[in-house]
């Protein structure tokens, strides 16, 4: 099964798994269980279900697999690692992590569950190759509700960056390579992380608050107030990348701020070129970067929004109707697996959605499925007209779990 089919000691879930990824990035309305499972030709959701809950998998190995082909596929020795979270509306308390809290997806505070994913952005494209799942205090402070979901009684909280840097880490640790770190203002505002990867040698461009306090020679100055004290000639119209339509051009100025550790600091700011609204972001590189790399990394914050908005649409990452962690983590780890590596493209990602799917697939997917191409190709174009059937049991001799969705 090429390069997963270590992570698998039975036929059954190979086969289904190869299934599974197929139904994701099929034009099915919605995808879940049920209907990945119809659409493959079952005649229940059992083996489906058997495969996220109870089947002997490990989607974390799975994951690393899936990092190391991102990597090899798309190297770039000016990397992006890019963090973000984003949240999928849940009804009801039971789906592990779910509380009322903010969500981008939504705008507003909603009934959610949120994961924080971790993005290598390259100059060839761009793919999720991590992810956690954030866990609220309103779980971790009740051990049992943990232990229901699925999750260590014993489980502790840890904030966004906190499941950031744990990620980070397990990225560089794994032996890649990544010269820059981008992010919003959750983890920009939050020394630790910042601390963490100056230890690691790591730069970043993160973004901050109008009113993130800065030290300077005249003392400690908010970002709105050093940007206010800025001259026209500071200013430099240069590009943050090409997006849907062209390049996106504001104007940048960047302040050196004084730091008696080893490494340069700056201020970012942007202003953008029709409303005047500025953006601010604190610096760091281990050597001295000129203003247009640091403009750069700014602007491949956004790969984190298309590949949440094409992971979605293309390959449901957010359908799953699952309770359980381990659901929960094998779910999106196959989305992640069958979106892929997203080439570098100044369309937009609903432009095209079948032209965009094939992209999603990467140019060598049958080395992570283990089918050849031409199998592939007629599976794909079989996907909405014939079913594909497998005369296997579930995965193995224990019966499939009660129905674990919503």
């Amino acid at each position: 099964m090429g390069r997963i089919a270590g992570r698998f000691t039975r036929v059954e879930p190979r086969r289904r798994i190869s299934r599974l990824v197929l139904g994701l990035l099929s034009d099915l309305p919605r995808k879940n269980c049920w209907t990945i499972a119809e659409w493959a030709g079952d005649a229940t959701p059992d083996g489906m279900q058997h495969l996220l809950n109870r089947a002997k998998w490990d989607a974390d190995a799975v994951r690393d697999d899936l990092r190391d082909y991102v990597v090899e596929h798309l190297h770039d020795d000016q990397a992006v690692l890019v963090v973000d979270e984003t949240g999928d509306v849940k009804k009801g308390t039971r789906t592990v992590g779910v509380q009322r809290q903010y969500t981008g997806t939504a705008g507003r505070i909603e009934n959610s569950q949120v994961a924080v994913y971790l993005v290598y952005a390259g100059q060839r494209g761009h793919a999720a190759v991590d992810r956690e799942l954030y866990i609220p205090r309103s779980w971790t402070d009740q051990p049992d509700r943990c232990q229901a979901a699925g999750l260590a009684p014993d489980t502790e909280f840890a904030t966004k960056p906190e499941l950031a840097a744990r990620m980070i880490a397990r990225f560089l640790d794994a032996g890649h390579h990544a010269r820059w770190v981008a992010g919003d203002e959750v983890y920009g505002g939050n020394p630790k992380l910042r601390a963490v990867l100056e230890e690691r040698g790591t730069g970043y461009v993160l973004a901050v608050a109008c009113n993130h306090e800065f030290t300077t020679q005249a003392g400690k100055l908010r970002a709105g107030t050093l940007a206010k004290k800025l001259p026209k000639r500071a200013w430099q119209q240069l590009s943050a990348g090409a997006g849907a339509k062209g390049h996106r051009f504001y104007d940048w100025a960047h302040i050196d701020l004084p730091d008696p550790t080893p490494g340069h600091r700056h201020l970012l700011i942007r202003c953008n070129r029709t409303t005047g609204e500025l953006a601010y972001y604190r610096c760091y590189s281990p050597h001295l970067v000129p203003l247009t790399t640091l403009v750069r990394v700014a602007g491949s914050r956004w790969r984190v929004e298309e590949t949440f908005q094409s992971g979605k649409g293309l390959a449901g990452l957010d359908e799953h109707q699952v309770r359980r962690y381990t659901s929960w983590s094998r779910w999106v780890t196959l989305a992640m697996l069958a979106h892929g590596p997203t080439r570098s493209t100044s369309t937009s990602p609903s432009s095209s959605r079948s032209t965009d799917r094939v992209a999603a697939m990467g140019t060598d997917w049958e080395s992570i499925l283990g089918a050849s191409g031409a199998d592939l190709a007629d599976a794909y174009d079989r996907v909405a007209t014939e079913a594909v059937y497998d005369d296997g049991d579930p995965g193995d001799d224990e019966p499939a779990l009660p129905f674990d969705e919503d």
